[in-house]
């Protein structure tokens, strides 16, 4: 999108965002930063949520810069670990009619991942955007005939319910060309997604010499939900090789010095955690089973739903961000690392191929432990080049990934889109 500013002169909008549940993640800082954004620009924003919890949320939403308001909490999100669709189309449909019946007076209506609410709400609002952070299809199991058969009318509901939004956005141009091969009959009708990508806030990762001075042991940093298909056991496979190599390396004196950085290294392994998700739970004892197995479990610290502020004080004293998803549909937690100053490693696949700049911000890897840990190995070795890194990172960001400018764009896509006939 251009990073063109609307006119001051613009009106100001009544603006709702729908939204399944307004917890810590990549999706709920999209919508968080939306919110800030609209807001600031003396839009009324309203989000709506089946679920939202003042203990486990982003800072912003405490501050009162716009309205949350939560339909529908009773509602299951699964029946005995299953029908986690059908229970979230539920839930947001819940939401909407809620919104629907009570607050029938916004100009555009922003829904975020569950687009079977879009025809409800196209009745009564006069816009609806659309934000796909990636075709629900593709991330549902179909491993057998009975899955299939439940999907089969919830993946028909997710194409069809997505071309009736007035605009859809996507977060990367990865996901614009997955929702072209995968939803070909909207590709056929002309649909075409225009990217936004997510931000961060920039002065949320000043850099300061307290924080830079904290005299603690050196450690690579993994942030990530606490899911399977996050692949964080690369990043205990990886460090695990990394002292391995090490420990074969120490009767070279030339290793002296690193290894004495060695003994002392540590992973640290933070990200969204919810005690309600089995998957969350389970998961979590699957890797600490994993650093026992390596032996290396003196060396890995879990720091599961840490604070916001927490979790800006690893991003601003850690050696690096090690991100493993593959396919990752964008991927904010790189950002964060780079607006900190950190380079990245990451794979060599999906959003972060947008976002990094191998061997500038950060290193793209096979998602293999040895090319991770041969990229570990380099940040650790070479201090210096580690520091341009995350100099050139921080700067990177600014320039393309700064929440100001997904403002200007979201706020310059907003009023065209109202101001459009039809």
């Amino acid at each position: 999108m251009s990073n063109t500013s609307s006119p001051s002169s613009e009106k100001k909008l009544k603006i709702a965002i729908c939204h399944p549940d307004l917890g810590i993640g990549g999706a709920e800082r999209l919508i968080v930063d939306a919110a800030v954004e609209l807001a600031s620009r003396g839009h009324y924003v309203h989000i709506f949520t089946a679920h939202y919890d003042k203990n486990r949320c982003f800072d912003e939403t405490k501050e009162g810069n716009f309205s949350i308001t939560v339909y529908g909490d009773f509602l299951p999100r699964h029946i005995f670990y299953r029908l986690h669709a059908l229970c979230a189309y539920l839930r947001c449909l819940y939401v909407a009619l809620w919104m629907i019946w009570l607050w029938p007076s916004f100009n555009i209506v922003l829904v975020d991942q569950v687009s079977a609410v879009i025809p409800l709400v196209k009745r009564t609002y006069s816009k609806v955007i659309f934000y796909c952070h990636f075709p629900d299809l593709l991330l549902a199991k179909h491993t057998n005939r009975l899955r299939k058969l439940y999907r089969a009318p919830i993946d028909w509901v997710e194409e069809e319910t997505t071309g009736m939004a007035d605009c859809v956005l996507v977060n990367s141009k990865f996901t614009a060309s997955t929702f072209a091969s995968t939803f070909k009959t909207l590709h056929a009708k002309g649909i075409r997604p225009e990217v936004l990508y997510p931000a961060v806030n920039i002065d949320q990762f000043q850099i300061t010499s307290l924080v830079l001075q904290n005299n603690q042991e050196p450690f690579f940093l993994s942030i990530n939900r606490f899911e399977r298909k996050k692949n964080i056991g690369l990043s205990i496979k990886a460090f695990g090789l990394l002292l391995d190599s090490n420990n074969q390396k120490q009767g070279d004196s030339s290793q002296k010095q690193g290894g004495s950085s060695y003994r002392r290294l540590k992973l640290v392994i933070a990200g969204g955690y919810d005690i309600r998700l089995k998957e969350n739970r389970d998961y979590m004892r699957e890797l600490m089973d994993l650093t026992e197995e390596k032996g290396i479990k003196d060396h890995v610290v879990f720091m599961p739903s840490c604070s916001t502020e927490k979790r800006d004080e690893l991003l601003a004293t850690c050696l690096c961000l090690i991100y493993t998803p593959t396919d990752e549909h964008f991927g904010i937690v790189p950002l964060e690392a780079m607006a900190a100053q950190k380079p990245v490693i990451a794979c060599n696949s999906g959003g972060p191929k947008e976002s990094i700049v191998h061997s500038v911000t950060g290193f793209l890897c096979e998602p293999t432990p040895e090319y991770f840990s041969s990229a570990m190995n380099i940040i650790l070795s070479d201090p210096q080049m580690s520091r341009q890194m995350g100099m050139s990172a921080r700067e990177h960001v600014k320039k393309h990934f700064s929440r100001h400018v997904f403002g200007v764009n979201l706020n310059a896509l907003a009023v065209r889109l109202l101001n459009q006939s039809g």
